[in-house]
């Protein structure tokens, strides 16, 4: 399969999301489709794109066979067919176009972005569902995620999809490898312990001055 333009992924993406979140207004009409790629929330980036934009995204993907146009109505609607055509589970369709949304995102958030399209029942099976599509086989076309070099400051590592093309990370800042990342909320924690280290500190140095005084001994 050929690599999807920005609103092909989004037009996708969306189709996938919009199944799960509002079941009874899909499968989505132009117009729908269009509001949902345009979103303000969710989205990153953030497009304008014309019905006739997305009309024209919906043709290409349904010569790719992952969109397919529903029978049945006077208005026309549309569905997606990933799953399907791609020979992926839910649970891999639903990381997809998680990643066709919002862009590159660390593995935990990839899980919390993803509930309402399949909720994992831990952190490892989601990794365990990425580790799979990164290591697709060149028969069933080729990886469809890649795991980023962790970028200064972050903790984790981010994931980004495969399906806009192959990704270069020759310009990405990297972490050092000896960089040890504190997250803010175990900085917090660490202040906290060392400034009731610090009282419980002065408290016995208090202590050991007035037994010091009651003995009439001097500390010197």
């Amino acid at each position: 399969m050929r690599a999807l333009s920005l609103l092909e992924a989004r037009v996708l993406g969306v189709l996938v999301e919009k199944a799960h979140t509002v079941p009874d207004s899909y499968p989505l009409s132009l117009n729908t489709l269009t509001l949902g790629c345009n979103q303000k929330t969710a989205r990153d980036p953030v497009l304008n794109a014309t019905e006739g934009e997305v009309q024209a995204a919906l043709d290409s993907l349904k010569a790719l066979h992952l969109v397919f146009e529903a029978s049945g109505s006077r208005v026309s609607r549309f569905e997606h067919n990933m799953g399907r055509a791609m020979a992926l589970p839910s649970q891999s369709v639903a990381l997809l176009a998680v990643l066709m949304l919002r862009g590159p995102q660390t593995a935990s958030e990839l899980r919390a972005n993803s509930d309402r399209l399949h909720r994992f029942a831990d952190q490892s099976a989601a990794d365990g569902f990425l580790d799979e599509l990164a290591e697709r086989a060149a028969e069933k076309g080729g990886p469809l995620v890649l795991k980023l070099p962790r970028a200064p400051g972050m903790r984790e590592p981010r994931w980004a999809q495969l399906l806009c093309g192959p990704v270069d990370v020759s310009a990405m800042p990297v972490a050092p490898a000896h960089e040890d990342f504190v997250a803010t909320n175990e900085l917090s924690a660490l202040r906290a312990e060392q400034s009731s280290m610090r009282a419980e500190l002065n408290e016995l140095h208090a202590r050991v001055a007035r037994l010091y005084a009651e003995l009439g001994i001097s500390k010197d």
